[in-house]
C-alpha cells in the first residue's frame, strides 16, 4: 500500500497500522503533527519525494504534483504516485505510469477512491469505494 500524504492526524492512520501487508507513504501539506504520525507509523511515513523499488519497479511517491511533468519527462521511474489534488489520474507516459488515486475519505470531492496497480501489466484501475 502506498499513501500519497495528508493523513492529517495520528489517529487517522490506525487502519494503516492494522494492515497485514507492507505500506509506506509520504507527508502531505496538511500533516502538521509529524512527530505523532512518525511515532504511530513506526517510521513508514517519509519526506517527499521518496523513492523505492518494489516488484522490480522503480517507484517515486510525492504529495504535491509540481515536479510531476519533469519527472515524467526524465523517464527515470516506472511508477509515479502523487496526491494533493484529490483528483484521480491514471496516465501512461512512455514507460512511466502516473497515478493519483484521488481521495480515500471522500471529504473534499465527495468521491472515495483508491487505485490498484498491476505491476506485471504496468497499468492501474481506479476503484470507487462506497
Amino acid at each position: 500500500v502506498i499513501h500519497a500524504g495528508d493523513y492529517i492526524a495520528p489517529f487517522a492512520i490506525r487502519p494503516l497500522t492494522e494492515l497485514r501487508c507492507q505500506w509506506v507513504g509520504v507527508f502531505g501539506n496538511n500533516d502538521g503533527e509529524r512527530l505523532g504520525l512518525n511515532r504511530i507509523s513506526q517510521g513508514k511515513i517519509k519526506n517527499a519525494p521518496h523513492s523505492l523499488e518494489f516488484g522490480g519497479k522503480k517507484i517515486l511517491i510525492l504529495h504535491e504534483p509540481a515536479e510531476v511533468i519533469a519527472l515524467i519527462e526524465s523517464q527515470s521511474y516506472d511508477i509515479i504516485v502523487y496526491g494533493h489534488t484529490h483528483e484521480p489520474v491514471i496516465e501512461k507516459h512512455g514507460k512511466t505510469l502516473v497515478v493519483n488515486p484521488g481521495e480515500c475519505g471522500g471529504w473534499l470531492k465527495g468521491r472515495s477512491s483508491i487505485a490498484l496497480v498491476d505491476l506485471d501489466q504496468m497499468d492501474a484501475e481506479l476503484l470507487e469505494l462506497p
